[in-house]
């Protein structure tokens, strides 16, 4: 069906990673890709000045070693990458650097608090330019 599949895995919720990798899979074409994506949010400038120099290459060795695992875990192939900035600009940037045409993201059930702020996955359904799979978590 799919040509090019974006998966965005937040680490935080790494349960729900090889669900939606394993949906991507049954959704792909042959000779499609998947594009196993996770994006690191940038630190405030106040903040960073106190943190270790090393600290965002440390944190991406290790989002790049639970994806790794992750893959491993759900036995799908897949390209890693690792973003940065705001999560739902990331996905919807690699998406279309990527020319996908399918992106998959996780959401939970929303709480009061995404009515003011809005939750990543709404970002991503509003604004990208390919259809957009949300795959809704029970809590």
């Amino acid at each position: 069906m799919y040509r090019k599949i974006i998966v965005a895995i937040a680490l935080g919720g790494i349960e729900k990673g090889e669900k939606i990798l394993r949906k991507a899979a049954s959704l792909l074409d042959d000779g499609g890709e998947i594009i196993a994506l996770n994006v690191i949010e940038d630190v405030p400038s106040y903040v960073a000045i106190e943190l270790p120099a090393n600290m965002v290459e440390d944190v991406m060795k290790d989002s790049r070693e639970q994806l790794q695992a992750l893959l491993a875990a759900a036995g799908v192939a897949a390209t890693i990458e690792i973003g940065n900035g705001p999560p739902a600009k990331a996905i919807i940037s690699a998406a279309e650097s990527h020319r996908a045409d399918l992106i998959i993201v996780a959401s939970h059930v929303p709480d009061f608090s995404n009515y003011f702020i809005g939750a990543t996955a709404d970002r991503v359904v509003r604004h990208a330019k390919c259809s957009v799979l949300v795959d809704r978590q029970k809590v």
